[in-house]
This record gives C-alpha cells, sequence and structure tokens, in this order.
C-alpha cells in the first residue's frame, strides 16, 4: 500500500496544476457552508447582544427597523426625527429613564452621536485616555476612531458638512478631542460621542457669535442705539467653541422642539415597560414605541431565511463541482490509458492500478482536508473581528 501511495504522490507533484486545481475545487465546495454558517452565527449573536441589551426604542412612526439600526448599530439611514419633547415625556411618566439620542452627522467618515452621560453608564464605556464630556463643543472616541484618525485628548476634529453645498449656512464645527474609549467590540468603537447640545450646535441650532459691544468693525454693525446692537450679514459665526466665546453661544427658540433621532427609555421593571409601551399604542399617536429585541429577530429570521436559500445554491453548486470532478478524473484515466496499460503490461494487476488511482484521490481529500480545518481555524478564532469588519465597519 505504501508504495501505490507514494508512485500517486509522486504522480501528484508532477502534475501539479492539475492537482492544485483538484485541491482548491474540493476544498472550496467543503469550506463555503462552514465558514458561513460561523459568520452567520456570530452575526445574530453581536446583532441580539446588542439589542437585548436596550429594553425599549421611542421614535417618529415609520420603519422601525431604520430606527433599531440607526440607534443601536449607528447606521446611516436617518429616521424620521422626533422632538426633545418626547425626552421629557419618558421622564415625566415615571415608568423609565430616558437617554436621548441624535445620531444623524458625521466626522471624516465615522458617526457622531449626540447624547448625555448616562449614555456612557447604560453601554458601560470607559474612558481609556483622557476625560469624559464637559464642556460644550468637546467630544469623546471611541477607540477603532482614535485608532483610524490618529487622534489623541487634546487634538481637533471637525464635522463633516451634510452637503458639499451648504445652503443654510450651517459651518461645521472644531470640536476639541478630551477622551478615548476603551474597545467595546461594539459599535461605539466607530462613534464620535458630543453632548446632545454639541450636536444642535452643528446643526446649527445654537449659534455663537461675536460680541457687538465689543465689535469695533464698522461693516458688522448694521445699527446700534442705547438699548440694542443689529449686526450685518458679515457677523462671523463660531466653528470653534473654547473659553472665550463659550459664553456666547445661546438656543433660537425653545429646546424642547429641538430634534432627536430616538430615545432609549430605561424602565425600572417589567410592568413598567408594559404600562409605558401601552402608552403608544393610540393610532394618533406620531410616535412610536419598539422592542429592538423584536426588531433584531425579525431581520434575523428574514437572513435565515435567505441563508437556507444560499445553503440550497452551496449544495446544487457542490454538485455540479462534484459531478466535474468525476468528469475531471474520467477524462484523466482516457489521457492515461496508455500509461495504464503499460503499468499493467509490466504484470500489476488491475486491483493496483485501482489502488493507485484510490491513493490519489486520498491524498487530495486529505490536503483539502487539511487546507479546510486550517481556513475553519483562522475564521473560528477572528470570527468576531470578521464581523465587526463587514457589520460595524
Amino acid at each position: 500500500m505504501i508504495d501505490s501511495v507514494y508512485i500517486a504522490w509522486r504522480y501528484l507533484v508532477f502534475n501539479k496544476a492539475r492537482s492544485a486545481t483538484l485541491v482548491a475545487c474540493v476544498s472550496l465546495i467543503a469550506v463555503l457552508p462552514f465558514t458561513l454558517d460561523v459568520l452567520l452565527n456570530e452575526s445574530e449573536r453581536q446583532l441580539l447582544s446588542r439589542a437585548e441589551t436596550t429594553p425599549l426604542l421611542v421614535g417618529a412612526k415609520g420603519s422601525a427597523l431604520d430606527l433599531v439600526m440607526n440607534s443601536l448599530y449607528l447606521d446611516d439611514q436617518v429616521p424620521e426625527l422626533v422632538s426633545m419633547q418626547v425626552n421629557d415625556e419618558v421622564s415625566e411618566s415615571g415608568l423609565a429613564n430616558p437617554i436621548p439620542l441624535y445620531v444623524r452627522f458625521h466626522a471624516r467618515g465615522f458617526p457622531i452621536v449626540g447624547t448625555t452621560l448616562d449614555y456612557f453608564d447604560f453601554r458601560g464605556l470607559q474612558v481609556r485616555e483622557g476625560r469624559s464630556l464637559a464642556l460644550l463643543g468637546e467630544c469623546v472616541l471611541g477607540s477603532a476612531v482614535a485608532e483610524s484618525l490618529g487622534l489623541k485628548p487634546g487634538d481637533r476634529l471637525l464635522s463633516s458638512p451634510e452637503t458639499v453645498f451648504d445652503l443654510a449656512g450651517i459651518y461645521p464645527l472644531n470640536m476639541n478631542v478630551v477622551g478615548v474609549l476603551e474597545p467595546s467590540h461594539s459599535a461605539d468603537d466607530v462613534a464620535v460621542f458630543v453632548d446632545v447640545k454639541t450636536a444642535w450646535v452643528i446643526e446649527g441650532l445654537v449659534h455663537g457669535h461675536q460680541d457687538l459691544l465689543k465689535v469695533r468693525d464698522p461693516t458688522l454693525i448694521m445699527e446700534r442705539n442705547d438699548q440694542n446692537v443689529t449686526a450685518t450679514a458679515k457677523l462671523t459665526q463660531y466653528t470653534e467653541i473654547d473659553e472665550q466665546n463659550i459664553g456666547s453661544f445661546h438656543f433660537h427658540g425653545e429646546p424642547q422642539a429641538y430634534p432627536l433621532t430616538a430615545v432609549i427609555a430605561l424602565p425600572a421593571d417589567a410592568k413598567s415597560a408594559t404600562i409605558l409601551r401601552g402608552r403608544y399604542v393610540s393610532a394618533e399617536k406620531t410616535t412610536q414605541i419598539v422592542e429592538p429585541n423584536e426588531v433584531i429577530d425579525g431581520l434575523l429570521r428574514n437572513i435565515f431565511r435567505v441563508k437556507s436559500i444560499i445553503d440550497s445554491v452551496i449544495v446544487v453548486v457542490g454538485l455540479a463541482a462534484l459531478l466535474a470532478l468525476v468528469l475531471v478524473f474520467a477524462l484523466s484515466l482516457r489521457l492515461r490509458q496508455r500509461e495504464l496499460n503499460t503499468v499493467f503490461r509490466l504484470g500489476c494487476s488491475r486491483y493496483t492500478i485501482v489502488r493507485l488511482l484510490g491513493a490519489e484521490i486520498a491524498i487530495i481529500l486529505i490536503i483539502s482536508a487539511a487546507l479546510v480545518a486550517a481556513v475553519a481555524g483562522v475564521v473560528s478564532h477572528y470570527d468576531e473581528q470578521l464581523v465587526r469588519l463587514f457589520l460595524v465597519n
């Protein structure tokens, strides 16, 4: 038997291209279903783990999936906006503690999350460098953001305009980086955290201007009297908040009407959660309350329906590939007919020829199995990173 294996091995080594092609085909057929299953299971775990820790989410009526994906996974699809009044209503109900979210803007490709310090406690986020948010215009970076942009506490990060030509005259905000978070292995790693009021500054709802009483340029003053000073359109809006100008920033309109994308509601117990959900059942309500776990569970059911279709396709393709391999071996036998006749004339039995061919197939399968095991080990070991790379980033 050893001699048959040796001869088969030498034949495969001599025909490197043919042998490599056969090994690659067998390996791909085996590794694709396994890899897909591992990555989908890890995706399900990561999606559900974040959804399961978020009890309730309040937002505008519309797509519950857009609301959950934007609020939990910082997706670019911004849901319909609600006002700060919704946050106040949840708080005044006494049934849950609200955490406002305004996830709409970006900074160099990373989402800006306007929220409060309660969010850090809720998600268990810890500051690795620097400190947490304290003043208007400050930001704290997720670990992946800091690593990708090469930023640290004391640096500056400029927000990105929503459009190239911003007709509303809203200027990017040059934010002060005050902290970097510990890796959380979640969507928070790729976020830029600011106070919700800072997010409103980015939108242009909170303004800061030069002190008109100290202005000496006559082109900046339209009218001046004892009671009032009126500025011209030339007056510069601040794009950077520091100790000197922070006092000049002021709200325009009622803060209760200012926008949010969602409100995370943290009920005291199951009874409070049920009562709170009941208050949003009315058809007249312009807001909705959703349980992220249910929404993501529905999404995953649809994904696994697609997975079953993909599995069926892989089975069909695998069968086709196996048939192709059988065809390759059959054609190979036809091409090797003179070689096999020579072996037979040398006194070898037909059983010996079968052993030679069987040894070739066995070697190909063993090498393919080793490659599949190696790839499976790598995928299993780095499944979290791979899913975060394609799912989170």
